[in-house]
C-alpha cells in the first residue's frame, strides 16, 4: 500500500501552521510526531494530517486530539 509522506512545506501548506507552532502542537500531543526519513530528513504520513485536520475542523477537544495522536502513532508501529 503506498502512502504520502507530507514534508513540512506541505504541512504547513496542508494547515496553515507555522514550524514553530507545529513543533509546539507536537510538545502539547496535539500533533504526530515526525517520521524519520533518513538522517535529515523528517515528515508527516498524509492520512495522519488529514485525520488531524478533519477532527480540528470537526471541532473536537485537546482531549480528543490528544487520544486521536495517539491512536495514529500506534497504527504506525502495528503497520510496520
Amino acid at each position: 500500500m503506498l502512502q504520502t509522506i507530507f514534508r513540512l512545506p506541505a504541512v504547513k501548506s496542508e494547515t496553515g501552521l507555522s514550524r514553530s507552532t507545529l513543533y509546539l502542537r507536537i510538545s502539547q500531543g496535539l500533533w504526530p510526531k515526525p517520521v524519520s526519513l533518513g538522517a535529515r530528513a523528517v515528515g508527516w504520513p498524509a492520512r495522519e494530517v488529514a485525520a488531524v485536520n478533519a477532527a480540528r475542523i470537526a471541532g473536537k477537544s485537546d482531549e480528543e486530539i490528544r487520544a486521536l495522536v495517539v491512536k495514529l502513532e500506534a497504527a504506525r508501529r502495528t503497520a510496520a
